[in-house]
């Protein structure tokens, strides 16, 4: 049966490569992002895939807006008759100091990493119920489990997805969904580049290992091939993480080093 998947964050990055992976597959894929311009090039794409591929609809969203995840789970199940895959990647970044951050941008950041996660789980679970079964994949990041100075705030908002993808691959586990916490370390996208914060707070050419947004994706497709729990993409990362458990400050410290002020 053919796969029906609704990414979140589709626009650009990770979310776009998923999409077109999973197009390439011959699944169905419902997209949704702010940017319809971005969406319907996606989709525009897609339809030029050679030999045979998915469909892909576009759908114009705000995860932060709850009323608008659930429309664009009503879109994708009217269209294609079912969901199979969530695949929750939309996020954010920030950086700065917390007291002087701007509160818009933290609220912005809290009501996307948070806010919009919740209501595309809240709005896909029901659907994923009616299919019998389901996937439900979570994008979290190591900053989530790593002391990060200059980004607590966004680092808080991954360490939220990871607790929540584990819990729900409980709580879900009678529904035969399964969920997996996805923990990617920096990936060569525009991410940095479009965080919120202040200028002030200007971080250092990054000398850490970067995927690509193509090597995510293939995770992705894996982790629901395989119905991972939790996945961890690269040693790299793993390491990072084993580190982080044991020197948690020591780690925090060299991440302080990439950030200067003034």
């Amino acid at each position: 049966m053919t796969q029906v998947v609704l990414i979140t964050g589709a626009s650009s990055g990770i979310g776009q490569a998923t999409a077109l992976a999973f197009a390439k597959r011959g699944a169905k894929v419902a997209v949704t992002a702010r940017r319809a311009d971005k969406l319907a090039a996606l989709a525009d794409e897609i339809a030029m895939l050679p030999a045979a591929h998915g469909e892909c609809l576009p759908i114009t969203a705000d995860v932060s807006d709850a009323a608008a995840m659930q429309a664009a789970v009503d879109q994708a199940v009217a269209r294609f008759g079912r969901l199979d895959v969530l695949i929750a990647n939309a996020g954010i970044g920030q950086r700065g100091a917390l007291v002087d951050s701007d509160w818009n941008d933290l609220e912005t950041l809290l009501r996307t990493n948070i806010d919009g996660l919740l209501h595309s789980v809240r709005a896909a679970i029901p659907a994923l119920r009616q299919s019998g079964a389901g996937h439900i994949v979570i994008v979290s990041s190591i900053a989530g489990s790593t002391v990060t100075p200059f980004t607590a705030v966004y680092g808080a908002s991954k360490a939220f997805a990871s607790s929540l993808a584990r819990s729900l691959s409980l709580e879900l586990e009678a529904d035969h969904i399964s969920v997996t916490n996805l923990v990617i370390g920096p990936v060569d996208t525009d991410f940095n580049t479009n965080r919120l914060g202040e200028a002030g707070y200007a971080k250092k050419a990054a000398k850490l290992p970067k995927m690509s947004a193509d090597e995510v994706a293939q995770g992705i497709i894996r982790a629901t091939e395989r119905r991972s729990k939790n996945v961890t993409l690269r040693l790299f990362d793993r390491l990072i993480l084993l580190a982080s458990t044991f020197a948690p400050y020591s780690i925090g410290r060299q991440a302080l080093k990439r950030y200067k002020t003034g």
